[in-house]
């Protein structure tokens, strides 16, 4: 598949089909197209590779088929020195479409500046694609886009094959020693981005390919994670971390007393945070023996950094669930809810009495735009043509969640490798993984502080899809861009 120069339609490698509900699934094929963009203002061909690569047992027999897309910039430059980003979504079980065809990879949704839906639906060139400093793969994880188990009914299938987050690990590991085998990149610098629950699955990947295949990174960036540790814990934590993103919504929505509203975004989130940590957690841990008075004093304070009333603060004890706030907020001015995944959307419920929005209105206009664009753009534009159904989201639950270490893990993986740094990338206004837990969770990678230098944190002034908005897609990309260069050796060695 080298020095491919002209158009390419076709069958490579093996091709190998199964037979799943009546519709034949291709367990082991590639397509490759060829193509020109401009892109950081230059003009580059490559070439789009997707294709289906299977997952195996121990005894060599195919027990799924994952589907991917691979992006190849067509140069002379030896592929010891390119970089490759392999780039996964989260869910778990979402598809590797977000940022496939919104963020990294050379086309970008037809949507407004802000992130919404225009018609007619489609895809358009992306200016700011990180094409020009890396290769890139998108890959489905199990039941994801068109990856399917064999057979696809799942029936003869174990579960705990694929469905958690260890297994899934293992899996993605063993499928990309063969990607990287097949492609010949294994002298190539690697990098792991990971959206979402993604950036779960990628801290794990992390040590799981260095111990297990013996592939080391370069570089893990964390999209908008989802740190189950910080989810999962008491609300001392958990609950407290969500302050500052109060704020931060709240000021979007012009919602907030008009000493903070006047102010800048980035002025006030220092306030917020340093309220979070040294008063609401201490308070939030001291439970029922906070005294009356301490607690009323609190719940002013959040209310200035909220938006909410006093009253429905201490109505919750100071610990307010975020369904709470996304329908509370503006309830006495507009009477509209505001999104989870991202607190700029605006929805409309049936009545404007309750307790949680009846719809995440972020996620429905996305979709709105993303599954239309990404199923015309694969069947027309990369000439995969399949008559399985691409699956935005995939039947994965339940989903086991125990033994969660992949916290511990990057952080071993950082510490086993010197050349491994971590990127973080987060929207103020994403009320799901909220800004202020990834902080948290890359000073608790880390707790010596012997590796800070190694960890980078970066805020946009978006949603969990941060570069849904045009301003922040650039931006975004070029701290990518940044980020990718800065962590490439340059002939240095490995070592302290």
């Amino acid at each position: 598949m080298k020095n491919v120069t002209s158009l390419i339609v076709g069958l490579l490698l093996c091709t190998l089909t199964v037979n799943a509900q009546d519709r034949n699934i291709a367990v082991d094929t590639t397509v490759i197209t060829a193509h020109t963009a401009t892109i950081n203002g230059a003009k580059i061909a490559y070439t789009a590779t997707t294709g289906m690569q299977p997952v195996w047992d121990e005894s060599g027999k195919p027990i799924a088929t994952l589907f991917y897309t691979y992006y190849k910039k067509t140069t002379s430059e030896n592929l010891d020195r390119r970089p490759l980003l392999i780039s996964f979504n989260g869910g778990p079980g979402s598809a590797s479409v977000w940022m496939h065809i919104a963020y990294t990879g050379p086309k970008v949704l037809n949507i407004d500046d802000e992130g919404y839906p225009v018609q007619p639906y489609g895809v358009h060139e992306n200016p700011n694609s990180i094409l020009d400093v890396a290769d890139i793969v998108y890959v489905n994880p199990v039941n994801t886009g068109y990856s399917r188990t064999i057979p696809a009914s799942g029936d003869e299938v174990k579960r705990d094959k694929f469905f958690g987050i260890n297994a899934d690990i293992q899996y993605l590991a063993e499928w990309l020693n063969t990607f990287i085998t097949r492609n010949e990149r294994w002298t190539s610098p690697k990098y792991l981005i990971g959206e979402s629950y993604g950036g779960t699955r990628v801290a794990g990947l992390a040590l799981e390919l260095q111990e297990k295949q013996w592939m080391y990174l370069n570089g893990v960036i964390m999209v908008s994670p989802a740190d189950y540790m910080v989810f999962k814990s008491d609300s001392p934590i958990s609950s407290s971390f969500n302050l500052p993103y109060f704020t931060a919504a709240a000021w979007y929505h012009k919602a907030l007393p008009v000493t903070l509203q006047q102010k800048d975004l980035l002025d006030i989130l220092p306030e917020a945070e340093e309220f979070t940590l040294n008063t609401l957690m201490p308070a939030l841990a001291r439970g029922g023996s906070l005294p009356i008075a301490e607690k009323q004093k609190i719940a002013a304070k959040m209310a200035y950094y909220s938006g909410l009333s006093e009253k429905s603060i201490l109505q919750h004890n100071l610990d307010v669930p975020t369904n709470f706030f996304w329908k509370e907020l503006l309830r006495d001015k507009t009477g509209n809810t505001i999104g989870r995944l991202d607190s700029r959307y605006l929805g409309l419920d049936r009545a404007e009495a309750g307790t949680e929005p009846d719809y995440n209105a972020e996620l429905t206009s996305w979709l709105h735009s993303f599954t239309p664009a990404i199923n015309f753009y694969i069947r027309e534009n990369l000439k995969f043509k399949t008559d399985i159904k691409y699956n935005m989201f995939g039947a994965v639950h339940p989903w086991d969640d125990k033994n969660n270490n992949t916290r511990e893990n990057l952080r071993k993986a950082m510490a086993v490798n010197p050349y491994l740094n971590v990127l973080f990338q987060t929207g103020y206004f994403d009320g799901a993984t909220t800004y202020f837990t990834s902080k948290y969770t890359m000073w608790q990678i880390d707790p010596s502080g012997k590796m800070k230098d190694r960890l980078s944190f970066k805020g946009y002034r978006s949603g969990h899809m941060m570069y849904l908005r045009k301003a922040d897609l650039k931006t975004a990309n070029d701290d990518i861009r940044e980020f990718i260069k800065k962590s490439l050796p340059n002939g240095q060695s490995a070592k302290y």
